[in-house]
């Protein structure tokens, strides 16, 4: 037992981390609630194309590049409150979003979502640290893994289920707008409860950074997502070609700030270490499966006609998968050693292929096989699910331990990121293999296509994880002193 164990813990240690979980479970519940209401939003606001990627891939970006500056608020000015003002700000923008008279107003509430949904989603997780006895930590740190299990269950038939009931005349806004009591009623029952919780020594936030991180993930993206349709114009190309500069700015800005003895928002001496950078472009490849839930929504929806109840629940094995999986991962870890993330990936890559498979098999416009379906959509779901938390611990696992904290923040911005790149790349090609088509022949073979693409990026992940765990991290960070990996 540590020193910490043997101190009075919180007494209501547990009631605080379930309002903070709120903020952990909202911002992946509007990720996946949105992509099965994306024709009935299409159909009602006129959205093109490239509207719909920016009502997932904004969402996702903005929330990418502010979740460690998030994090920072809440060691500066205490998680309790910033958790709260994140919360209403998270809230507000969900109105914005119900509201919407047009694609750009849904996209621009979509913003400002992500970015207090990064300002609040963090605070659950860097309370585990302050508030729980070395005891507890290991249950508190798997329901706050659990969450996202439950998010993409929920959110996919809960997107699907409200947009069929068709609330008050509401339709595709109920979505927005459901999130309004829930964040009164965490406010009304939480205030009393929470305490507010304090880093010791907090750091101050780094604005340089933040203000180049967000400039160069939006001239990345921007032009992804908008350079097809436009036909590729000279701005596209001229942002593109801004990327690589705009990074090296950043990056140089950071040092400089880590050498003055600043704090910067990702410190790059504390990246230099072996196999860091691999572990975060397995992060990278990891979330290639983002686009999947979008475009597995319009395959349902426009090439087979189901419903959007029918296509919210069609997700359920996923879910299901994704629940399991981290449950079974203790006795993964066990038969297959350091092998389990490389598993979980090879898993959802080799369903992605038999998914591939099955559509092929069957006639456009013909649901596939049920049976055989939602044991694909499992084995995908599990797969996911098994290799999250050791994706995580590969990641952190290399550092020392002073700088887990920062590396978490990455790692989770990685993810984000990727989410928000691989819905504009490889939303971009099935959409330019559609080409404006809408038939079934049409809808199957580019979703087909995009499927592929997923199952190749998850494979280089694969390929990655099994050279990087052979190479195991030094202990108390002194594989810091090598060269990067």
């Amino acid at each position: 037992m540590s020193v910490k164990d043997t101190l009075s813990p919180e007494p209501r240690r547990w009631a605080m981390f379930l309002i903070l979980l709120v903020g952990a479970f909202l911002p992946p519940l509007d990720f996946f609630i949105v992509n099965v209401a994306l024709p009935s939003i299409r159909q009602d606001l006129s959205a093109g194309p490239s509207a719909e990627q920016l009502v997932i891939s904004a969402y996702a970006g903005l929330y990418a590049v502010t979740l460690i500056t998030g994090g920072r608020l809440g060691d500066i000015y205490g998680r309790g409150r910033v958790f709260f003002i994140g919360l209403t700000g998270f809230a507000g923008a969900s109105l914005l979003c119900g509201l919407a008279w047009s694609p750009w107003s849904l996209i621009a509430g979509r913003v400002l979502q992500g970015i207090t949904a990064a300002v609040m989603a963090p605070q659950a997780l860097a309370s585990v640290q302050a508030i729980f006895p070395d005891s507890e930590k290991p249950l508190a740190l798997s329901l706050y893994g659990a969450v996202f299990g439950l998010a993409s269950v929920i959110g996919q038939a809960l997107g699907g289920i409200l947009i069929s009931l068709n609330l008050f005349g509401l339709g595709w806004r109920v979505i927005f707008l459901v999130n309004l009591p829930v964040a009164a009623l965490v406010v009304l029952f939480g205030i009393p409860v929470l305490k507010e919780i304090r880093a010791r020594n907090p750091i101050k936030l780094d604005l340089g950074g933040v203000t180049l991180s967000i400039l160069t993930l939006a001239a990345l993206i921007v032009p992804l997502i908008k350079g097809r349709e436009a036909g590729w114009p000279l701005w596209a190309w001229v942002s593109l070609m801004a990327v690589p500069l705009l990074a090296w700015m950043f990056w140089r800005y950071e040092a400089r700030l880590s050498d003055a003895g600043g704090s910067p928002l990702l410190d790059p001496h504390a990246l230099n270490v072996p196999g860091l950078g691999r572990a975060l472009v397995i992060a990278l490849l990891f979330y290639t499966i983002a686009p999947f839930f979008l475009l597995f929504s319009i395959y349902l929806q426009g090439a087979l006609g189901t419903s959007a109840l029918s296509a919210g629940l069609v997700f359920l094995p996923f879910g299901a998968g994704f629940l399991l999986g981290p449950l079974l991962a203790p006795a993964c870890k066990r038969a297959l050693g350091v092998y389990v993330n490389a598993t979980g990936m090879g898993l959802e890559s080799a369903g992605f292929i038999g998914m591939m498979w099955l559509l092929s098999a069957t006639p456009a416009g013909v649901y596939p096989a049920p049976a055989l379906l939602a044991a694909l959509l499992f084995m995908i779901g599990f797969g996911q699910g098994l290799g999250l938390p050791t994706l995580m611990q590969m990641v952190t696992g290399r550092v020392a331990p002073v700088h887990s904290g920062m590396i978490a923040g990455v790692a989770s911005s990685t993810l984000q990121i990727s989410t928000a790149l691989s819905v504009a790349v490889i939303g971009g090609v099935f959409y330019a293999i559609l080409d404006g088509r809408t038939d079934p022949a049409a809808i199957t073979h580019a979703f087909t296509i995009a499927l592929s693409c997923i199952a190749l990026c998850l494979g280089a992940g694969v390929l990655l994880s099994i050279t990087l765990v052979r190479e195991p991290a030094l202990p108390d960070g002194k594989n810091a002193a090598r060269s990067t990996g």
